[in-house]
């Protein structure tokens, strides 16, 4: 038994070598930081806030590649299949926990694939009306909603998106009937939305912030669990009186085997990034995201359970893509 306790530290520490060695090496290439959607969005936005922080404390640069595509699933097929060496990462979004479902031959599997690295932070959708409709809150919504049915549009990034997910909980909980309009995206919705080309913009705060913030849109509820920090004024779902809760998130993927070492360096050079104060203020202000990052454990979990919640909206409502 003496001997054991001896001998059991010792082999510890030398099969833990290796991965020391790998962390202490890397890295030593540039780093590919893959988005999966075009410039503009938020997922864009804050690959870039966070590039020049990530690259100063890992000494390399990093490079952010747009590769957009199907909801990201381009980018995230890309990422799946490139080489688990610690040069390649990724970017989602919650389109990332709805692509399983959404679309089945995504020629990678979401769970076995890729590892979770850092979730950033999440935010509440908001259900928005531009300036000048006939209702002004969330109870004149549903009152002009059931007076005719089918008569009041809501307009998201795209079928499958979160909001449209959270858009169909809504009209079942509060027994209503809306038409759904899709656009391609953040910035076509944003355009529409100013222009009040549908009655209900629907999207994350970051999409509308400007136009709330000048008035031309209205905020009738928000999804999340509790009100959005950059809406404190605006009801939650919940407190309305309706069943439903939606957070869209953002976090950090790395390509299935990617040495545990390098993935806990990249998700220390992250955290380090999202607390640099410049960098918090833009995201918890201006694209309204509550940051709280969350480890790679904390982050499959989370990944599976919105893989689940969201799969079985998208099948219940036989929800396709565009």
């Amino acid at each position: 038994m003496l001997i054991r306790r001896h001998i059991l530290p010792a082999a510890a520490g030398l099969l833990a070598a290796p991965g020391l060695a790998v962390a202490q090496s890397w890295p030593r290439q540039p780093i590919r930081l893959v988005v999966p959607f075009p410039p503009g969005g938020s997922v864009d936005a804050i690959a870039r806030l966070l590039q020049p922080h990530l690259q100063a404390d890992l000494g390399v640069p990093v490079v952010v590649e747009n590769r957009a595509g199907a909801s990201g699933a381009l980018g995230a097929l890309a990422v799946a299949k490139a080489a688990p060496d610690g040069q390649t990462f990724l970017n989602i979004f919650d389109t990332f926990a709805v692509a399983p479902a959404l679309m089945p031959n995504l020629g990678y599997d979401s769970q076995k694939d890729l590892d979770p690295v850092l979730l950033f932070g999440t935010s509440p959708n908001v259900i928005t009306v531009p300036k000048g409709r006939p209702f002004v809150d969330f109870a004149g919504l549903i009152a002009a909603a059931k007076a005719k049915p089918d008569s009041i549009t809501y307009g998201t990034i795209g079928n499958g998106s979160l909001a449209h997910l959270t858009m169909m909980l809504l009209q079942k909980a509060a027994d209503i009937s809306l038409v759904h309009v899709p656009y391609r995206g953040g910035g076509p919705l944003t355009v529409a939305a100013a222009a009040g080309e549908v009655d209900l913009p629907t999207a994350t705060v970051s999409i509308f912030s400007g136009l709330l913030a000048d008035g031309r849109l209205l905020a009738l509820a928000t999804t999340g669990p509790q009100r959005a920090r950059a809406l404190p004024n605006t009801p939650t779902l919940r407190e309305l009186g309706q069943p439903v809760e939606a957070e869209a998130f953002w976090g950090t993927l790395a390509p299935a085997g990617t040495p545990a070492p390098i993935r806990e360096r990249f998700a220390a050079a992250l955290t380090k990034a999202l607390a640099v104060p410049e960098v918090n203020q833009r995201l918890t202000g201006t694209l309204g995201v509550d940051v709280a990052p969350r480890d790679a454990a904390s982050f499959r979990d989370f990944l599976r359970q919105q893989m689940e919640i969201w799969g079985r909206v998208v099948r219940e409502n036989s929800i396709r893509p565009d």
